[in-house]
């Protein structure tokens, strides 16, 4: 193979979404057959099978039990909301949006104390160890899972007070400022580093998605005057939503 040359697989995958992108394989369609694309294009058994497996982690196709293998209809990517911290109104962006009665969203989550491991210690500025409240959420649309979040805050600050469970309480339900300013926190500035990678298994489990599929990772710490009041990781698929970022110009 001569520098910079594709290997065979890739140069087929790349004919094939082609052809998927520009709809003369259309949704549903099924993939040619690996003797079709041996045939059509040249090459082994081997190179049709490599190519296909590239299409299936791009999730660009789908493989069915005794049938084959079609090409998946990819969603209009939905927007979710990343802006708007501050007081007032008490929910969070995201239930904000998603109380509007078009979208129908829906969450659940479940609080449980254990003990900071020490990426979580690391990021919240604690010692390994150390209690925290961690909090597991599910966010549905239209009964549809959508995002997941897993937040972890430090009980040295808010134990045994009355905001010690994110979604119980007075301030149940109520975003991060709102709920530290009820305990004379002021919270300042917020950090979002956002990235990608392949689901995990029990992730792609929760959010109906297939192994291999990309998932966008927000990893979210609040500071008030510079110490972490609270951390998490929220998780969503990337084929179906995008992160919207509404930024103030000072």
């Amino acid at each position: 193979m001569a520098f910079g040359e594709q290997p065979a697989y890739l140069r087929v995958a790349s004919d094939l979404r082609r052809k998927i992108v520009e709809g003369s394989l259309p949704p549903h369609a099924r993939l040619p057959s690996q003797a079709r694309i041996r045939a059509e294009y040249g090459v082994s058994d081997t190179v049709a099978l490599e190519a296909r497996k590239v299409l299936m982690a791009e999730g660009l196709v789908e493989g069915r039990s005794g049938s084959g293998t079609y090409v998946r209809a990819l969603p209009e990517p939905r927007r979710i909301a990343r802006s708007g911290y501050g007081l007032g109104g008490g929910a969070t962006p995201f239930r904000q949006e998603q109380a509007d009665e078009a979208a129908r969203g829906t969450w659940e989550s479940r609080s449980e104390q254990e003990r900071a491991g020490a990426a979580v210690a690391e990021r919240l500025g604690i010692e390994p160890g150390e209690p925290v409240m961690c909090t597991a959420y599910v966010f549905r649309e239209a009964g549809e899972p959508m995002m997941l979040s897993t937040s972890w805050e430090p009980l040295g600050l808010t134990g045994r007070s009355p905001v010690m469970l994110p979604e119980e309480g007075p301030l149940g339900g109520c975003g991060v400022v709102e709920r530290m300013a009820a305990i004379d926190v002021v919270v300042d500035n917020v950090v979002e580093e956002v990235g990608a990678r392949p689901g995990l298994a029990d992730e792609l489990a929760a959010l109906g998605g297939v192994p291999g599929h990309v998932v966008m990772v927000v990893r979210r710490t609040y500071y008030a005057s510079g110490r972490a009041v609270e951390t998490a990781d929220v998780v969503v698929p990337a084929d179906r939503y995008r992160l919207a970022y509404h930024l103030p110009v000072r």
